[in-house]
């Protein structure tokens, strides 16, 4: 029977298990192997292997019986234990709601007990409570108060809950008897009320949020709650308003500045909210000075700050531009020898008395920052100042802005580029003093729009436009009189470039030539040179300025340009080829001069023109020609002394025609 239990193997497979019984019996091998095949000892083999089987099966199913058997059995004896454990359960159950029946009705013997006792120890309370109101109010009465609870002031709380009730009795009082004990436990009333605010708002300094509470649960049965809510609310925005300002006030002018401007504005803004809810009849009054009693000791010397902050911030931008151009600023004199020490230098052959190398020592970057920053100070001054001194405060920031920027940059680069012209004898100088116009013109544009954008609006409904308008037309007037004395010098040095150029280029064969059959050219050398050098200053003059400006200079430049050229005519002696070749010079100026665009200009040339007529003219037509529409109103002395420029003036014939 082991034999055959080891043939049973996990998992069972049957072909699996004949295979194994068929190689364990002898002679039941294959027939290759080392033994031959037996089927009928195979056969008897698998006989008995069936019976042992057979008695294996037999001997299993008694024992599976068995232990159904006991199982049966267990399962009847578990199921008697349960019922008799429910049985227990309902027992139990039954117990407890027995419990709570009687729980429930000594619970409410007691809370009757409970009534019957507060019914019995609640007029005793207030027996108690009101003898010692009694007691108090007697303090009051006779017009001292000895109780601890008045004297200790750490018994307020208690002192606060007495005096309460004592006020609220003292109502009931008829006026005419207790006048004056109610007067002095209103007193005590009021002193309480205002001791407990201060304790309340000293409390929240501190950031004692226990102590608060305390407090205000006190306060909560006083007339002044209300003061205590807006303690509160006061506290929190000055103590808000304190750390955005205190740090920065004395270590950064700039950061405290824009914190109080944006404070302030998101304040105001929030007030314009609240004034859509309904605050009362005078709710505007109300939020007007609760914002006023939060900023008032900033708002108080804003105006200093802004001013100290405005110059110092003006100074370092023009400190730093001067020092990224390496230049040291210098005292230049104006005045009235001043002046004539610079009239002495332009009519001696001396070079500028200041060398610039062509900086003109004004900056538009330095004027955007410094016209940004008075702007910032324009918006701030409007927002923060009280109505009644804002013009007052808008004139010392534009005082402020007139100083750095009209009289520390642009009137000190007119100054630096006054000394810094040639005199009109100096050779190949470099004019740059246009280029100052040019600038100074277009900062000066910039100035009166932020003058009328933003510091009109200030003060048009003050005394202070008048003097502001005042200071503005002073400002002006000083530098156009700078800008026409820097103009005229300059016209100068350019009417004595041109001089030099034909003292250096026009020769006296020129108009008087060797060879009269050999002239070649159509005009001369000197005045290609000369006309190049016109051009090109008109052109300087018209990029410089504009408007009515452009006009005025460009006419008085044509004016100097035509005596120029009238003056250095009268110098020489012309034959017929040369006089010929005059006109041509003549008639290139006079093209030059259209490109001034103005007639007068135009005008004279076309009468040097004219003029020079008379250098060629055949000496029977002398007469015709200088009654001709453009001579016929000249000076006789003028047509006299053009005609003796002629090379045959001398001979009798020339003489009587002219005579």
């Amino acid at each position: 029977m082991a034999t055959t239990a080891e043939l049973f193997e996990e998992p069972f497979v049957a072909d699996e298990y004949i295979e194994r019984l068929v190689w364990r019996t002898p002679g039941g091998g294959s027939r290759g192997g080392s033994e031959s095949f037996d089927p009928k000892r195979l056969l008897e083999e698998f006989v008995n292997h069936i019976q042992e089987l057979q008695i294996m099966d037999e001997r299993i199913q008694r024992k599976v019986e068995k232990l159904e058997q006991q199982c049966q059995k267990e399962a009847k004896e578990f199921a008697k234990k349960v019922q008799e454990l429910q049985k227990s359960n309902q027992v139990a159950f039954q117990h407890f709601q027995e419990l709570d029946e009687h729980i429930s009705y000594v619970a409410t013997k007691v809370c009757h007990l409970g009534d019957q006792l507060e019914g019995v120890n609640t007029p005793r309370q207030r027996a108690v409570e009101a003898q010692k109101l009694m007691k108090y109010f007697n303090e009051f009465l006779d017009g001292e108060l000895k109780s601890d609870v008045f004297t200790n002031s750490e018994k307020i709380k208690e002192a606060a809950d007495i005096i309460q009730k004592l006020h609220l009795i003292a109502q009931e009082l008829p006026f005419d008897r207790f006048s004056d004990v109610k007067s002095k436990i209103a007193s005590k009333y009021h002193d309480l009320e205002c001791q407990l605010i201060q304790e309340f708002t000293s409390a929240q300094r501190k950031g004692e949020i226990s102590r608060m509470r305390e407090v205000a649960a006190v306060l909560l049965h006083f007339k002044g709650y209300s003061h205590c809510v807006d303690v509160y609310i006061k506290q929190c925005q000055e103590s808000f308003v304190k750390d955005q300002l205190e740090e920065c006030r004395k270590s950064d002018a700039e950061q405290y500045l824009k914190n109080l401007y944006d404070l302030y504005t998101r304040t105001t803004n929030l007030s314009s909210k609240l004034m859509e809810f309904n605050l009362g009849t005078d709710k505007q009054t109300f939020l007007s000075k609760l914002i006023k009693s939060i900023f008032i000791s900033y708002l108080e010397n804003y105006i200093e700050v802004e001013t100290g902050y405005l110059k110092s911030r003006s100074a370092m931008i023009l400190q730093r531009y001067y020092d990224s151009k390496n230049h040291q600023k210098r005292s230049i004199a104006t005045g009235g020898i001043q002046d004539l020490k610079e009239r002495i230098r332009q009519r001696t052959n001396l070079g500028p008395s200041i060398d610039t190398h062509g900086e003109t020592f004004l900056s538009q970057e330095v004027v955007v920052n410094l016209l940004q920053e008075t702007k910032q100070a324009f918006e701030r001054c409007h927002r923060l100042s009280d109505p009644s001194d804002l013009p007052r405060n808008a004139f010392r920031i534009f005082t402020i802005l007139v100083e750095f920027l009209c009289i520390e940059h642009i009137d000190y680069a007119l100054d630096t580029g006054l000394a810094g012209i040639p005199s009109s004898d100096s050779r190949n100088a470099n004019l740059y003093f246009l280029d100052v116009v040019h600038q100074a013109n277009t900062i000066f544009h910039l100035f009166d729009k932020l003058f009328n954008d933003h510091l009109m609006p200030l003060i048009s409904s003050s005394p202070k436009l008048s003097e502001c308008l005042q200071k503005k037309k002073e400002i002006i007037e000083q530098m156009e009189m700078k800008l026409d004395t820097g103009i005229d010098r300059t016209l100068n040095c350019m009417i004595g470039q041109m001089k030099h150029i034909l003292a250096a280029e026009q020769k006296k064969t020129d108009f008087k030539p060797e060879d009269e059959n050999n002239v070649l050219i159509q005009y001369t050398n000197a005045c290609v040179k000369v006309c190049a050098y016109v051009r090109k200053q008109v052109e300087k003059i018209k990029n410089s300025m504009d408007g009515k400006n452009v006009d005025t200079v460009l006419m008085e430049f044509g004016v100097r340009f035509h005596r120029l050229i009238y003056e250095h005519l009268q110098q020489y002696s012309y034959s017929c080829m040369g006089g010929m070749l005059a006109i041509c010079d003549v008639a290139e100026y006079r093209k030059c001069a259209k490109d001034f665009k103005i007639p007068l200009v135009l005008q004279l040339f076309d009468t040097l023109h004219a003029l020079c007529n008379l250098l060629v003219v055949a000496p029977d037509n002398l007469k015709q020609v200088c009654s001709g529409e453009q001579l016929a109103n000249l000076d006789k002395n003028i047509l006299h002394s053009f005609v003796q420029l002629r090379a045959d003036y001398r001979s009798a014939r020339l003489a009587r025609h002219f005579s």
